[in-house]
């Protein structure tokens, strides 16, 4: 049965978070397709990946049997990250957008599995094509013709990475204006807020369906 690797990023816990609301939406319908299925939970800001270091760095271009122990010990976490990745049929990413870009902890996690000559730069790569959703959380809009368009980062730099660099197949669902509901100055648009909350949980389900009918072809 397919296995779904389901990262959050979110700093806050579900019930507090617009990102995991969606993320948890997708899995439900996910599960009911596949009630014998896998689901990985890595959920970063409970069980953060290790930031890149000089030795795990290093040790991604060098031959194993060369690595120090510092090395070795580091690139061994990296690892166990990539070989999970790598045995994901579909992958779904929670990525709120704070200050601008992706929580540090998700930028930690991309660091340790792009690997070149394993998941990235390589023809041979067992990830490439691989279904990514990601849940793109925000809590004004950054959508074509709003007054910050030019400073939505988050998606354009996990579309350079994971379609881009990993070569994986990536769809976004993007719950906008998520501090209306606590935003005194806000709150005209919280009817703007529900109504992309809503379909951003439409989205999801349907997402998750799709997906599961690929991977069942």
């Amino acid at each position: 049965m397919p296995t779904l690797l389901h990262i959050d990023s979110s700093v806050f816990p579900a019930g507090a978070s617009a990102s995991r609301a969606v993320t948890e939406a997708f899995r439900e319908a996910w599960e009911e397709q596949h009630p014998e299925g896998t689901v990985i939970h890595r959920d970063l800001s409970v069980d953060p990946a290790p930031h890149i270091t000089a030795d795990s760095h290093t040790a991604g271009f060098a031959d194993p049997a060369t690595h120090t122990p510092e090395q070795a010990a580091a690139f061994a976490a990296r690892l166990r990250l990539i070989e999970e990745l790598e045995k994901a049929d579909a992958l779904l990413i929670g990525a709120p957008m704070y200050n601008f870009a992706i929580p540090s902890t998700l930028k930690a996690w991309l660091d340790n599995v792009i690997l070149m000559g394993r998941t990235a730069g390589t023809e041979d790569s067992k990830i490439a094509g691989t279904p990514v959703t990601v849940v793109a959380s925000r809590g004004g809009s950054y959508a074509p013709g709003t007054p910050r368009e030019e400073n939505e980062y988050v998606q354009n730099y996990l579309s350079a990475v994971l379609s881009g660099a990993l070569a994986l197949d990536v769809e976004f669902i993007v719950p906008e204006l998520t501090m209306a509901p606590h935003n005194p100055a806000m709150a005209e648009l919280v009817p703007l807020y529900e109504a992309s909350r809503e379909r951003a949980l439409e989205e999801a389900a349907t997402k998750a369906k799709a997906v599961a009918e690929r991977l069942a072809a």
